[in-house]
């Protein structure tokens, strides 16, 4: 049997400033030693200011695209991010359903960083429907979660933790609800906490230091696409998400400081590149 590369799909759109989106997707999983394959859900007219405009592909084409990906390459892992419309999640979801896609990472992408809308009203419902119950992980972040769960608010730790088993009811085997948003002061300093539940009861809290830099456009997609990649190496799911945590501390550590573009830049993702290796 030929050796070959540990492959991660990226299902999203794209970001044409190079922040986030299947841009980010494809510098993470190289950056983590992955071969990249795309499947691109719409295009995005943006940069580091915000988001000027969106075209969304059609169905039939995300569907001919992961086709074309999935009966010619393994891969080992799927990353599924902004899906622009209701009728392209409906076909994203039939594409992993029709090919039994595992270690299914799926970022509820429903605006950008600059509080843009990306996706259309109809996003919400659709991913509740047809892509949540097939997922192995959920990564919302707070304001997706409050969306996704009828506008409650989400104010405290407690808060958060409720929340992530409340999600977990939508039918994905596991939910990281990701705290960036609401960093928690402690008598160590600022903190940002992420719970991971999953159907098994056990409930892993993961904690980093909050990092005060105006370079964090397309964290999220960044994050998901990380742990796409870890689990794409064959690491269990608790362990993933912790590995792609500290990526992503790293990665915003390495370019807090740069100046790209004229309001929030972009992460180093290339801050310590593994190299690719025949998959084992």
């Amino acid at each position: 049997m030929q050796a070959r590369y540990a492959t991660v799909l990226a299902i999203a759109t794209s970001d044409s400033g190079g922040c986030a989106g299947l841009q980010a997707d494809t510098k993470t999983a190289q950056a983590l030693g992955c071969f990249s394959c795309i499947a691109q859900t719409g295009l995005t007219a943006q940069n580091t200011q915000g988001v000027q405009g969106i075209w969304p592909v059609t169905p039939e084409f995300v569907r001919l695209q992961m086709k074309s990906v999935l009966e010619d390459f393994e891969v080992d892992a799927t990353k599924v991010g902004l899906v622009p419309n209701a009728a392209v999640c409906e076909a994203v979801a039939e594409g992993c359903r029709e090919f039994g896609l595992q270690n299914l990472v799926v970022d509820p992408v429903l605006a950008a960083s600059s509080k843009d809308a990306l996706a259309q009203e109809d996003v919400p419902s659709a991913l509740k429907r047809c892509l949540f119950p097939l997922a192995t992980l959920l990564t919302p972040n707070l304001d997706e979660a409050v969306a996704l769960l009828d506008g409650r608010d989400i104010a405290s730790e407690a808060d958060m933790k409720k929340a992530a088993w409340d999600l977990l009811a939508f039918g994905s085997k596991a939910v990281l609800l990701k705290g960036g948003h609401l960093p928690l002061h402690t008598s160590e300093g600022e903190k940002v906490v992420d719970f991971l539940v999953q159907r098994d009861g056990s409930c892993l809290r993961l904690q980093h230091a909050h990092i005060e830099t105006h370079n964090q456009h397309g964290t999220g997609c960044t994050l998901s696409s990380a742990i796409a990649a870890y689990l794409a190496h064959a690491n269990p799911l608790p362990q993933a998400v912790s590995k792609a945590g500290d990526y992503v501390h790293q990665a915003l550590l390495a370019g807090k400081n740069i100046k790209m573009g004229h309001g929030h830049g972009p992460l180093n993702h290339a801050f310590a590149p593994l190299p690719l290796k025949p998959k084992a």
